[in-house]
């Protein structure tokens, strides 16, 4: 079953989920704040697409953080950080059970889709 991971407020993970809808894919959707997020998961996703990947740096949850967090950054405090404030996550993340999406791209979505 494929995966979309977000906050459903998010303008990108609406963007996504339109996107889906409309060309008839099924997923079932997974909401970082009512769902909550597995430590186990997001390690996985760490190492196969990396804290610097899925650490969203521009949005209001990043600037928001102390700057001891953001001093001392890297894969353990990345973790940390994403766990406590998963809205500080890239959205959307689209898994498909082969393969992870971060972030909306229509492109990279019919490429991913067309296979």
């Amino acid at each position: 079953m494929i995966s979309l991971y977000g906050i459903p407020n998010c303008d990108t993970v609406r963007k996504a989920r339109r996107w889906l809808d409309g060309h008839g894919v099924e997923y079932r959707f997974h909401d970082f704040r009512k769902d909550g997020l597995d430590e186990r998961q997001l390690r996985v996703w760490v190492g196969e697409l990396g804290w610097e990947t899925l650490l969203n740096r521009t949005g209001t949850t990043w600037r928001s953080a102390p700057d001891e967090v953001k001093a001392g950054l890297n894969t353990e405090t990345a973790i940390a950080f994403m766990l406590q404030a998963p809205a500080a996550i890239k959205r959307p993340v689209l898994d498909t059970g082969e393969q992870r999406v971060v972030g909306f791209s229509e492109a990279r979505y019919q490429s991913t889709f067309s296979r």
